[in-house]
């Protein structure tokens, strides 16, 4: 398992410890817990010349989860792992509402209202909320971590994919481009493009090969918006047919998988593939969006960063024979990477950003009409919307114990969000805290 982070009596962090270390801390007195997520104790005796060893925070960010990770780059030893789920599609939709009931709004009345469209200034840095929130995730995340271990340096993953080295390898020198890391940069790059699947057939979870669309030998080039994923039948049927003959014929043939799933729609098929070979990634557009300002913010901490490329991570990656995973991959972030990595027992702590409520007077319809008031007192019988709390039910019809978080109301019947789906009627004295609101929920 991931260690226990420890602090001294002046909640000055000392060397995380294995969790059977911590158990006997607890057991013994020794310490007491301090904090549920990430398992944090805070020891009561006062420890004298601790020897700290120093600790690299790997980021491998994503649009939709981000990848944190500790290494003890001296030992190799892999600390603590998690998952940071964003809620960046969130604040995206629920401004989109806002906007569309405020112009609705506006639009019932009958007065003359002038287009107020360009006044407003943005600073210089300005991100989008939803964007902009990924940030603020990240550098949370940092900040806290800095606080319960010995953070000495930062590795991020700036570049997702070298785009510019993938068109001309004399930007950063050939030994680069057409090394090891080379195969890797581009074919990370189609994987993501093309959802890991089959571009003709769309089979998943099966090897699959890197394709010409158009045939080098028919005038096709090597770039990226040439190149797609097929499947090993796929590949050697199409042989150096162009991408239309391809289709029209094994439509006509109407023999194996391939001829199956596209016969029906031969010319969505075409356009599909076409079309997807010209579209840019979405998700990459939002980390690229963001890239800069999230190494930016993480240079003002003072620490030194480190950047890499996503090749470069799913190089270090494969060679160590780890899975594909969020958290495995900010392990293998940069060159500081450790040859031998220790990561037996290593799970990782899920965490999603929930924020923290909203500030609307009052809940609205889907014309935008207010429908009920919403209170403005957070607290209620000692509980807010949002705290992690353990429900110990002895009597009625829902007996039972329930672990996740709550939502809180004045009449004390709560109702608790669990892995099982949501509880509603819990009254607030079977419930006990297990971690305050923090804008984040948590499984381990």
């Amino acid at each position: 398992m991931s260690k226990v982070f420890v602090l001294d009596t002046n909640k000055q962090p000392l060397n995380p410890v294995h969790p059977g270390r911590a158990r006997m801390l607890l057991s013994q007195g020794k310490a007491a817990v301090f904090r549920r997520y990430p398992f944090t104790v805070i020891l009561k005796q006062e420890v004298l010349n601790p020897k700290i060893e120093p600790l690299r925070v790997k980021i491998d960010p994503g649009a939709k989860t981000t990848g944190l990770a500790l290494i003890n780059d001296n030992s190799g030893e892999v600390v603590w792992v998690a998952e940071l789920q964003h809620r960046g599609l969130q604040i995206r939709d629920a401004l989109t509402s806002r906007r569309q009931l405020r112009r609705s709004r506006r639009n019932r009345k009958t007065r003359y209202r002038k287009p107020r469209f360009l006044n407003r200034t943005r600073p210089q840095g300005w991100l989008p909320p939803s964007l902009n929130s990924r940030v603020a995730n990240i550098l949370t995340w940092v900040k806290r971590l800095s606080s319960l271990s010995q953070i000495t340096a930062i590795s991020q993953e700036l570049v997702r994919f070298d785009t510019q080295q993938m068109q001309d390898a004399e930007i950063s020198g050939v030994g680069y481009q057409q090394g090891t890391l080379f195969c890797y940069e581009v074919r990370e790059f189609l994987l993501e493009k093309w959802n890991r699947a089959c571009a003709y057939c769309g089979a998943k979870d099966t090897p699959v090969e890197i394709e010409h669309i158009q045939p080098r030998s028919r005038g096709g080039s090597n770039r990226v918006s040439n190149l797609c994923l097929a499947c090993t039948p796929c590949n050697q049927k199409k042989g150096n047919q162009g991408i239309k003959d391809f289709i029209n014929t094994s439509a006509s043939l109407g023999v194996d998988a391939l001829a199956s799933r596209s016969v029906k729609g031969k010319p969505d098929l075409l356009k599909r593939i076409l079309a997807q070979a010209k579209r840019p990634l979405a998700d990459t557009a939002a980390v690229n969006a963001t890239r800069w300002n999230l190494y930016e913010n993480l240079q003002k901490t003072g620490l030194p960063v480190e950047v890499g490329t996503g090749g470069r991570t799913k190089y270090n990656r494969t060679i160590r024979g780890l899975e594909k995973t969020h958290y495995w991959d900010a392990v293998c972030v940069g060159a500081s990477t450790p040859e031998q990595l220790i990561t037996s027992g290593v799970k990782p702590l899920l965490i999603a950003a929930k924020g923290h409520g909203t500030r609307q007077q009052c809940r609205t319809d889907k014309w935008g009409f207010p429908v009920r008031y919403c209170s403005r007192t957070k607290f209620h019988k000692g509980f807010q919307t949002g705290d992690i709390v353990k429900a110990v039910v002895t009597s009625g019809k829902k007996i039972g114990t329930y672990v996740g978080r709550v939502a809180t109301r004045a009449t004390g019947s709560f109702n608790i969000s669990t892995l099982d789906g949501l509880v509603q009627g819990i009254s607030h004295k079977y419930c006990t805290h297990i971690h305050k609101k923090d804008g984040y929920s948590y499984i381990q």
